[in-house]
């Protein structure tokens, strides 16, 4: 009985002081509303006991997983930076939201954002795939911040009116959140983070490239996932798809153009199955995926008894890319891909509207940004459908500067040992993996032993994002942990079956660019039965 009481008491006395350890975090946690930080308000402060987390509305656009979420005790921040009156009259701040776990791991990441930005996102930081199951930051015990952009309106292109605000979104909103975020997190906890990081998909892929490029004294690691980096160039190559897509689209009884009938999901069945028949085995295996994508020689016409001569016609303008009368380059081309056919693929390059109003992405986000926030001056009455690309280019020029993470000179953010994770689905519909590549061949050009601190991974079949035939289940967050941390370059990313590939249980290497995921024999399902060669 002796024995039983002590027992009992020593559990009463850590229960008891686990208690009191709580309580004061949560005090803590509460008095962070009475911090002054310059040209910052903070708006709300509560403690969240723990349980289900809100979702992330936008995760189409940031690439968070659909599914909840439920996170162990921590404190919730909102705020508001730099509040002023625009050049339009309107108000503007840039609002974040910042999640502090009980259980902090000392560690720091920001969350990227996606789209136009406009929305505040839970600060979950899940691995912005939306096929991922990897645990979300917040869980691992990171503190986490998101935010709005500067401005709010998720699509909404009506902040492009103010000068400031167009900096704030194109980069300049990183730097100010992440100072405030540091200061609350040294205020909750008496410290700095050992480490901080940065992971985003999309534009956040854009915002994590440019933490790296324009804030390489803050951040250790990035991780870019689909990244928007020359999102005024991609912008232009909307414009051409819907130019072309508009030229080819058949007329209903009406004499309406229905652009989501120029490329039938009967043509495009056709066009992956003649793209697999092509390159699948290149890889050493026929199973549906195309690791090989690179030396993929697929050509429309190779299915021309299938689609016509008409739609072999379309896939060659759109797939060879934007170009100039001069037969240039304006927007990079794009590579066949096994994920052509999929829903991902259509919604973003022409839709499935039955009317003669499209709906794809290209035409409902495409042409307002391009018209409103990526030519100089803004127009909002210009008619993207005659963009001119010998001589609108040039009008693209000065936003492209500020808001475009195209830099190769990463000189300090590698001195200092930042390291860099960039992950891209081939079949990504909206931002060429091509043009990824030719973005990294430059670094490699231009710094030398590129691989030491940055390296590229190429999701065959994957859309936007997530999405599509693809090993889409993977975890980039720990492999920088390691990377940074420890020293241990990922040579590849294991890679689990996405939602759209039958078996489940099978496993990929998603090899470091430019090596190849290259069956060696064994179990077929087995990531193991595959070297990077």
């Amino acid at each position: 009985m002796k024995k039983s009481t002590a027992l009992s008491g020593f559990v009463a006395l850590v229960v008891a002081a686990q208690n009191g350890m709580a309580q004061t975090e949560q005090n803590q946690c509460l008095a962070l509303k009475d911090v002054v930080i310059p040209n910052t308000q903070i708006t709300a402060v509560k403690w969240f006991a723990g349980g289900v987390l809100p979702q992330d509305e936008q995760s189409s656009f940031t690439g968070a997983s659909e599914s909840q979420t439920k996170a162990e005790a921590h404190c919730v921040v909102n705020g508001e930076i730099e509040k002023y009156q625009g050049a339009d009259g309107k108000p503007y701040a840039i609002g974040f939201q910042l999640r502090l776990p009980q259980n902090w791991n000392k560690k720091f990441l920001f969350q990227g954002g996606g789209g136009l930005d406009g929305f505040l996102a839970p600060a979950v930081g899940a691995v912005p795939v939306r096929g991922s199951n990897a645990q979300p930051a917040l869980m691992r015990g990171y503190a986490v911040v998101t935010m709005d952009g500067g401005h709010q309106g998720a699509r909404d292109t009506a902040f492009t009116a103010d000068q400031q605000a167009r900096l704030n979104y194109a980069y300049a909103a990183t730097g100010k959140v992440t100072a405030t975020a540091k200061r609350l997190i040294a205020q909750m906890y008496q410290t700095q983070p050992e480490h901080s990081y940065f992971m985003g998909c999309s534009n956040g892929g854009r915002e994590a490239m440019n933490a790296a490029m324009r804030y390489p004294l803050e951040f250790d690691g990035v991780v870019a996932g689909n990244p928007g980096f020359r999102l005024s160039r991609a912008a232009m190559g909307e414009a051409w798809d819907n130019q072309q897509f508009m030229k080819f689209a058949p007329t209903n009884e009406k004499g309406e153009k229905i652009v989501a009938n120029a490329l039938t999901q009967a043509d495009l069945d056709a066009v992956a199955k003649g793209v697999l028949a092509r390159c699948d085995a290149k890889d050493g295996l026929e199973d549906g995926i195309i690791n090989a994508w690179e030396s993929c020689d697929f050509k429309p016409e190779m299915v021309k008894k299938e689609i016509g001569a008409q739609k072999v016609a379309l896939l060659n303008a759109i797939f060879n890319g934007a170009k100039n009368s001069r037969g240039e380059n304006v927007y990079s081309s794009w590579p066949y891909d096994a994920g052509i056919n999929t829903q991902g693929w259509r919604q973003w390059k022409h839709g499935d509207s039955q009317t003669a109003q499209p709906n794809s992405r290209n035409f409902t986000m495409g042409v307002a940004s391009l018209k409103e926030y990526f030519m100089t001056p803004r127009n909002p009455d210009f008619d993207t459908l005659k963009f001119d690309f010998d001589k609108d280019p040039a009008k693209v020029a000065q936003i492209s500067g500020i808001n475009d993470a195209d830099k190769t000179d990463l000189s300090t953010f590698r001195s200092r040992g930042g390291k860099m994770i960039i992950f891209e689905g081939v079949s990504d519909p909206v931002f060429s993996a091509h043009d990824l590549r030719d973005w990294y061949r430059q670094l490699q050009a231009d710094m030398q032993a590129t691989e030491q601190f940055a390296r590229v991974f190429m999701i065959p079949g994957m859309n936007h994002c997530g999405g599509g035939p693809a090993f889409e289940d993977i975890d980039p967050l720990t492999a920088l942990e390691q990377w940074v941390e420890n020293g241990n370059a990922p040579a590849y990313l294991v890679g689990k079956a996405g939602k759209a590939l039958p078996d489940k249980n099978k496993t990929m290497p998603i090899c470091a660019y430019p090596h190849v995921a290259t069956y060696k024999g064994g179990d077929m399902s087995k990531a193991d039965s595959f070297e990077c060669r």
